[in-house]
């Protein structure tokens, strides 16, 4: 996936069809959730893996600057919104992004 089209909306709130060309595919709680999800350090991570394709969290920890169980934490968290995929090989994670583009619809 190249573009990623995310919305946000209560989780308590009816499902109403959304119509339309730019049908968010990732959801969002709050605006505040997604402001710290697609934060400009973890655009920069999923740039970053996107760009060097890192065989390892160990590799992507050196590229990042970034410390392993932060990166993990977050890479988890990510995972969750379907913005990265973590593939596990025999004794490491391989992480790999989904979408590289971001298209946001308030409304």
């Amino acid at each position: 996936m190249e573009r990623c089209v995310v919305g946000t909306r209560r989780p308590c709130a009816s499902e109403v069809a959304v119509k339309g060309k730019d049908v968010p595919t990732v959801w969002f709680p709050s605006i505040a959730t997604m402001a710290a999800v697609l934060s400009e350090d973890n655009r920069e991570l999923l740039r970053i893996i996107r760009d060097t394709k890192p065989k390892t969290l160990t590799e992507l920890a050196a590229l990042s600057g970034w410390q392993v169980p932060n990166l993990s934490r977050t890479l988890r968290m990510m995972t969750g919104y379907g913005l990265v995929e973590l593939k596990r090989n025999v004794r490491e994670i391989e992480p790999i992004t989904l979408p590289t583009e971001f298209l946001v619809v308030l409304g």
